[in-house]
């Protein structure tokens, strides 16, 4: 067996899209303003939370949805719905919905690599609660997801990949950190490109510092909102900070909201409007989503005016239900 470590870029990649992320199960539930006051709960954020307080919001929810979910595996979701061919490596634990999640991947034709179980650490999940105007609060129990190390990357795996795409969500130990920095080494020894989401305005203030790095040193294409993007290079001016990031990386994909997005390149910046959409009912995995559209177009040759629109087109479906995965076959929507 060839060596993965040993540049290989000649090679035809076997993935389109090779994920890496927080492999959680999503429980999904509506509640009204009285019941994010009543919990505390920070409206519009991700919050981590432990077992004992993941346990309670569970029970006070009532009914809810359980599917499997986590940021960059709802994005590899949506890449496989487009036709492309998509690879995910997350940590779960051999559990009741470590078995779930494993299953929900491979039944669409995803590539699963769990790493390696830790004894007594269930899998994760994500508690998300949808107010009427479609604001999605999310409370993380992160379980076993969030010890990923880079003894847990398959190198073989990621070296397949045309694209390497890393959930910033996960960057909150030491051994993630490393983790994603071993397997941007080995995308790139293997002539590949290498991607991050943000993830989260709140993820970004506590890792702005190592984000900047890792923009500067190891990431090829961006993901992330505007609120993000402000938020990396501290200023208020949303222009101001597409030029910053047009010095550090040699692509960067901002979204807008109902703005639409901008692609940011040496070159410029194109701007893509945003999909109709007729009812918004649940803004989860709009950026998720988004990334898989731009992906998939991007790892297939499309032009980038075109990228953006494929990430419009499954954001807008992915907002018009509950839930962060397409509904529908995305290749026969576009």
């Amino acid at each position: 067996m060839p060596d993965p470590t040993v540049p290989a870029a000649a090679e035809p990649a076997e993935f389109d899209v090779v994920g890496i992320g927080n492999a959680l199960v999503d429980v999904i539930a509506h509640a009204n303003e009285d019941f994010i006051a009543r919990e505390a709960l920070v409206k519009g954020s991700m919050t981590l939370i432990e077992t004992e307080r993941a346990v309670s919001l569970y029970k006070a929810l009532g009914s809810a949805v359980e599917m499997s979910g986590g940021s960059a595996a709802n994005t590899m979701c949506g890449v496989a719905s487009f036709g492309g061919r998509a690879a995910y490596i997350g940590k779960v634990c051999d559990d009741d919905l470590g078995q779930v999640f494993g299953h929900d991947l491979r039944a669409v034709g995803i590539t699963f690599r769990p790493g390696g179980p830790e004894n007594d650490t269930p899998t994760g999940r994500c508690i998300i609660v949808v107010t009427p105007d479609a604001e999605r609060t999310m409370n993380t129990y992160l379980g076993v997801s969030s010890l990923l190390c880079a003894p847990d990357i398959d190198a073989a795996t990621v070296a397949a990949g045309k694209v390497l795409y890393m959930e910033g969500y996960l960057f909150d130990r030491d051994e993630a950190k490393e983790a994603f920095r071993t397997a941007a080494r080995i995308a790139h020894a293997h002539g590949r490109e290498v991607s991050l989401t943000l993830s989260d305005s709140f993820c970004v203030d506590r890792h702005r510092s190592d984000f900047r790095a890792l923009v500067a040193d190891e990431v090829d294409i961006l993901f992330g909102n505007e609120d993000e993007l402000t938020s990396l290079y501290e200023v208020t001016d949303f222009d101001e900070a597409v030029a910053m990031v047009r010095s550090d990386c040699a692509l960067a994909v901002i979204t807008r909201g109902a703005s639409g997005s901008v692609i940011v390149t040496g070159d410029g910046v194109v701007s893509v409007p945003a999909e109709p959409v007729e009812r918004v009912l649940d803004t989860t995995g709009a950026g998720d989503l988004f990334a898989s559209g731009f992906l998939y177009g991007y790892t297939n040759g499309m032009s980038l005016p075109e990228c953006g629109r494929l990430g419009s087109i499954a954001a807008a479906e992915v907002i018009s239900h509950v839930g962060a995965r397409p509904l529908v076959d995305l290749r026969k929507l576009v």
